[in-house]
């Protein structure tokens, strides 16, 4: 069986990302130290989160146009494997601000009340919760034809709450983490170069990753409903 180019190119990278990961130098920061190699796992988890659920909208929409049931499979897909690449990013990051945020004078959950306040903690767990939802709505529709077309209006609705839940509200408030006055690791000054030649591969790779994951989510459903299809004939 042939494996497409980009799935070995998924391999190579994420295999580059791991071993650059934890084997190449980082730049030397007293607060971060060495936990900023969580740079190339847990924001590359959110941005591969952000494209797949951007390619889920994408045919949420075509089938709002074409109302076929191709097109709700597979934004359901990407949809699902982009929440779980953003409770991914959501488990490493929490785990990331309980080393670096938390007071060293007191123990761990004297700290965990006020990390758990961080906005972009709150602002990513909405975010979740709101695609959460969608899998609650989905299941919750026995007719095929109903169930796609309110879970596409849902997902539109869906991913524009991204950017208030994410991206702004959390820069309104104060917050601890990175990133207030940009978008975290895009800027060429947020991150030393030499973490840049891992770090954008890395994104390359989990996102590689997360539509390999998906494309096989695809052929499942593909096949359950052509079985459900030919039960009902």
């Amino acid at each position: 069986m042939r494996i497409a180019w980009w799935k070995i190119a998924s391999i190579i990278l994420l295999c580059y990302a791991v071993v650059g990961g934890f084997l190449l130098p980082v730049p030397a920061l007293s607060q971060l130290g060495e936990t900023i190699r969580n740079l190339y796992f847990h924001v590359c988890m959110w941005f591969a989160m952000m494209i797949l659920f951007t390619i889920s909208i994408i045919h949420s929409i075509k089938y709002l146009n074409k109302s076929d049931l191709r097109h709700d499979i597979k934004a359901k897909s990407y949809a699902a494997v982009g929440t779980y690449m953003g409770l991914l990013g959501y488990s490493t990051g929490a785990i990331w601000a309980s080393f670096t945020w938390a007071d060293p004078n007191n123990p761990a959950y004297a700290s965990f009340g006020s990390i758990m306040r961080e906005p972009k903690l709150i602002g990513a767990a909405m975010a979740l919760l709101i695609y959460g939802a969608y899998f609650i709505l989905r299941n919750s529709i026995k007719d095929m034809d109903q169930r796609a077309r309110v879970s596409a209006v849902y997902n539109v609705f869906a991913y524009t709450m991204l950017f208030p839940s994410i991206w702004i509200i959390p820069r309104l408030l104060p917050s601890l983490h990175p990133g207030q006055e940009g978008n975290p690791a895009l800027n060429f000054n947020d991150i030393d170069a030499r973490m840049r030649m891992v770090f954008y591969p890395a994104v390359l790779g989990w996102t590689l990753l997360g539509a390999w994951i998906t494309t096989l989510k695809i052929r499942i459903e593909l096949i359950q409903e052509k079985k459900i299809l030919s039960n009902e004939k």
